[in-house]
This record gives structure tokens, sequence and C-alpha cells, in this order.
């Protein structure tokens, strides 16, 4: 992690869960954290459990309204521009796609979702990539992917969720062949947990089958996530990893 001492990250949905722990792991190994979310405040109080090299600055951001993205990676510019991205922000709504079963998502959520699942990655991306190849570094594009970007898990009350994860799965197959193409020094990855211990995941497994049924899955520590993470950006310029799943021991797929 010594090459990326002192540059710039960018992580989306850095206010909790996953996006709060790479935040964290990022700036304590000396890296200038630019956390975007719609809850700055909550990514400003990340500051204060810095104890690396590194420091976490705050950004109000919606990844689902092209205006704000566009203003906040001008203003990441400020900064001298981003090396590494990582796409975090998702949301999981609970609920059916139509009213075939019970509680379907209302229009706005399935809006949103698509909006922030799928469009914010690519805009993000957009943007960091434009910064990246502006400026000739070797930069990196993570993005937090799901098994269910590439299986369909029987999970009735987040049967959208899959599509928008299989859409990121194809966007960075794509993205990675537009930047060999383009012969840019610029990496994606598409890494891929199983079911990991946060808040999103056990409201909608508890949703599911209980919490008893939660609780006795076998499941992910976001430090898992991050470690993995931290793997895939520590490898050397010339390798790329375009695609790393995890997943708990003994974790069945259904």
């Amino acid at each position: 992690m010594e090459r990326w001492v002192g540059k710039t990250a960018v992580v989306t949905g850095a206010s909790a869960g996953i996006g709060a722990a790479i935040s964290l792991r990022l700036a304590n190994e000396g890296l200038r954290v630019v956390g975007l979310d719609r809850r700055e405040e909550l990514v400003q109080k990340l500051q204060d459990q810095v104890t690396g090299r590194g420091e976490i600055c705050a950004m109000r951001c919606d990844v689902g309204k092209p205006e704000e993205v566009a203003a906040a990676f001008e203003r990441v510019e400020e900064f001298g521009g981003v090396d590494l991205l990582v796409n975090n922000a998702a949301l999981l709504p609970s609920g059916h796609i139509t009213e075939a079963l019970s509680d379907p998502l209302k229009d706005a959520q399935v809006h949103q979702m698509i909006n922030v699942n799928i469009t914010g990655y690519v805009l993000c991306s957009r943007h960091a990539v434009a910064s990246m190849k502006k400026r000739g570094v070797e930069g990196h594009i993570v993005v937090i992917n799901s098994v269910g970007g590439h299986y369909i898990p029987s999970i009735p009350v987040a049967n959208l969720y899959p599509m928008t994860k299989h859409a990121v799965t194809a966007f960075c197959t794509a993205l990675n062949d537009e930047l060999a193409h383009a012969k840019a020094k610029i990496k994606i990855t598409s890494l891929s947990p199983g079911l990991v211990d946060t808040d999103m995941g056990r409201l909608v497994s508890e949703d599911v089958a209980g919490a008893e049924a939660y609780s006795a899955t076998p499941k992910l520590r976001t430090k898992d996530v991050v470690d993995a993470l931290v793997y895939v950006v520590s490898t050397p310029p010339n390798v790329n990893i375009l695609e790393l799943t995890i997943s708990a021991l003994n974790e069945i797929r259904h």
C-alpha cells in the first residue's frame, strides 16, 4: 500500500457499513479519503477514528444525481484529482418487483435504486477515468459488487437487487475492455462479497427468514471485505484482478 500514501481515494456510500470501514482503512494506510454520501455529517465523524497518516474529508453527494456527482468530482480536483475510486454506494429496499406478491416496491424506490446502484457507478467511474487520464496516473477503480451479480439468490423481497448487480458485472467487463483498448494505466476490479454482517443485510434477511435463520447463516465481516480490497489495490501496476469473489466458509448459495 506504500505507493498509495499521499494519494486521493474517493469512496462512495462512506457513512456506514463497508464504505465506512474502507474509508477508515485507507486513511490509516496514508491516503486522503474523500467520502461521498448523503449523510455528510456521519462521514465527517469518521475522521476522529483515523489513527494513521491519512485523513477523511466528507462531501455530501447523492450518486444517483448526475449534477451532484459532477460537482463532487470537480471539488476532488482541488485535492489534485482522484487516484483510487471505490464505488460502494448501493440501495437494497425491501419489497417485490410487482404486485404478484404483497408489498411491491414503489415506483420511486425502483427509480432510486437503479439510479444509485447502476447509474451512480457509471457516472463516478466516468469522472474518475477523466481525472486519471488527464494526469496520466496509474489509477484503480474498485466496484463493490455482490455474489448476487453472478447468480439470482432466492430472496423474494430483494428480487430487484441482483438485476442491478448483474448490470454492474457487465459494466466492469465493458469498462475493463475499453480501458485496455485505450491502453490506459487504469485498473478495474469487481469485488463480489457474499453475505456480509451489515445493517442492510440484517434488514433483508430478517424479512425473509427471521433473525434466527440470519444468525445461523455464515457471514463475512466488513473487515474481510476491506482486507480483500486492500489486497487487490496492493498488486503491482502491471497486475489487474478483474473479478474477486469472496464468501464466508460454508455459505450456501440459495
